[in-house]
């Protein structure tokens, strides 16, 4: 038996960028066999996103390494008969289907699951969508900072009230609906394992939006109001305002709310008459008075340098947290021991740690990151499975199907 729990599990992703491919690569990386089904010549349009102006220099592909890992490339013209005659063959033995098409595309293509169940009823058919299996928007083209982040309203409501809002992270909606999308997936396997039964699961990119402010949209959807949490948002309170220190880094109170960790707190930044203000000498007047409390400790804490404040705080039990910087997660040993980053174990791959994906199971190994493949590097390899021959693949490489 393997070490790995999807051994032997065959996963087809027939997609795009991030969400739906994503998912396969967790499946990937516990051991499944994903073959990534591409266009032939450029391949994936998210193998070049690492180059693109507005993203962080490196030497290396290193969004594609990440997201691409421990997978198969096959490159295949969809629009010809031989390679859907290709695919249709991948579908009949595969475990998985994973896809991000538009839904034109795929009632074009005939890749529907309905379709696609005449040809395996027993495999699980994973859709992602930018907006939802169904409805006037479904075939609406979305990226994540569209569905995800503008449309739900999470890009108004993480803003500061006085600043304008503000694009989301690329991938920071796709990668989180991929484990939504890898949850349903595994979800319908165990399923299949009890009834024998497959499964069409689906998930989008609109429903993960909404699903990461349903603390605050849940409101809505009860019959309530946002008017006031919008005007307390909008108003300065001294545990909702971030810091600015001398050395020009921001801190953030964290649920300073007992009496005990405000008297705490003033007494860390030598404030303790400010308990004796009739302003600020209750919760009642803390709040009422939120601007003029908020400018006599921003007024004390511009003067400190963040390090010695964090190290004063901490020793005092106050929750204060200094907002970090992208480059400091680098070094955090915290990220490396629980391994959020793991060297690759391929020595081919020129990323030297690559960012895991957050799920954790115990006895369950997970294969180390490898290269991701080169636009049809596994076609020749692929296609003779099939039992194709080297001449009629040669033939087809001609012909423009591979």
């Amino acid at each position: 038996m393997s070490e790995f729990l999807f051994s032997g599990l065959k996963v087809l992703d027939v997609g795009t960028w991030l969400a739906g491919p994503v998912a396969a690569t967790i499946l990937a990386d516990f051991g499944a066999d994903v073959i990534k089904v591409e266009i032939p010549g450029a391949g994936d349009g998210y193998r070049i996103l690492s180059g693109a102006p507005a993203t962080p220099d490196a030497d290396s592909d290193y969004m594609w390494q990440m997201d691409a890992r421990n997978k198969r490339s096959l490159s295949l013209n969809l629009k010809t008969e031989e390679g859907m005659e290709v695919l249709l063959k991948l579908v009949r033995d595969c475990d998985v289907y994973v896809t991000n098409h538009p839904f034109p595309m795929r009632r074009a293509l005939n890749l529907g699951y309905e379709d696609l169940k005449k040809v395996n009823p027993t495999m699980i058919y994973a859709s992602l969508s930018a907006y939802g299996e169904e409805g006037p928007d479904r075939d609406r083209e979305g990226f994540d900072l569209v569905a995800y982040w503008a449309r739900t309203g999470l890009m108004d409501l993480v803003r500061d009230p006085s600043g304008k809002p503000a694009q989301s992270l690329p991938g920071m909606g796709d990668h989180p609906t991929a484990v939504a999308l890898y949850a349903a997936i595994v979800t319908a396997l165990l399923k299949r394992e009890r009834s024998g039964e497959g499964s069409m699961v689906h998930t989008s990119l609109l429903a993960n939006g909404l699903w990461a402010m349903s603390c605050i949209a849940q409101a809505g959807f009860a019959g309530g109001s946002f008017e006031r949490y919008r005007q307390m948002r909008a108003t300065p309170g001294f545990a909702r305002n971030l810091y600015e220190t001398k050395d020009g880094r921001y801190l953030q109170i964290t649920m300073v709310r007992s009496p005990d960790e405000v008297s705490r707190m003033f007494e860390v930044l030598g404030a303790a008459y400010l308990m004796e203000d009739e302003r600020f000498s209750t919760a009642e007047a803390r709040w009422e008075n939120g601007a003029a409390l908020v400018h006599e400790l921003q007024e004390i804490m511009i003067n400190r340098d963040s390090d010695e404040l964090l190290l004063t705080f901490i020793a005092a039990e106050v929750p204060v947290t200094r907002v970090g910087l992208i480059e400091e997660t680098m070094d955090d040993p915290q990220i490396r021991i629980n391994e959020m980053v793991v060297p690759p174990s391929d020595d081919e791959m020129d990323v030297p740690l690559i960012i895991n994906h957050p799920l954790k199971i115990s006895n369950v190994m997970q294969v180390g990151p490898k290269r991701a493949p080169e636009v049809g590097e596994h076609s020749d390899a692929i296609l003779q499975e099939l039992g194709y021959t080297h001449d009629v693949i040669g033939a087809m490489r001609e012909k423009g199907v591979i």
